[in-house]
């Protein structure tokens, strides 16, 4: 084969687009990297602040659960079975927590990452 200027000339175009083709797949790269972090912070966020909520939700429920119960039963025996409640929700999570936690959540990072 004989090499002429045409056939140089091609080849530097053909290194450059290859050049280039690899800066735009880096960029790619970072941005999908950026777009996936910032799903995840967003979404720990949000659990955080959901969280926040429904622990105001649940101790102010419990508050007024324990204090009707107190006028029947005493206000010890009400705030007891309160805490009785709350540990035995404690046990069921601890119980169950594969399959109500670990495996959503699991299920939820990896459907972040992958899209």
């Amino acid at each position: 084969m004989f090499s002429t200027d045409k056939n140089i000339e091609t080849i530097g175009q053909l290194i450059k687009l290859i050049k280039h083709n690899i800066g735009l797949q880096n960029e790619y790269l970072r941005l999908d990297i950026m777009d996936k972090t910032v799903r995840i912070i967003t979404a720990l966020l949000l659990f955080a602040v959901l969280t926040l909520i429904v622990i105001a939700i649940l101790f102010f429920l419990s508050l007024s659960a324990a204090l009707a119960m107190g006028q029947a039963i005493g206000y010890p025996a009400a705030f007891g079975i309160v805490a009785a409640f709350y540990i035995i929700i404690f046990i069921l999570f601890v119980a169950f927590r594969k399959s109500w936690i670990e495996r959503p959540l699991i299920r939820f990072i990896t459907s972040l990452l992958l899209e």
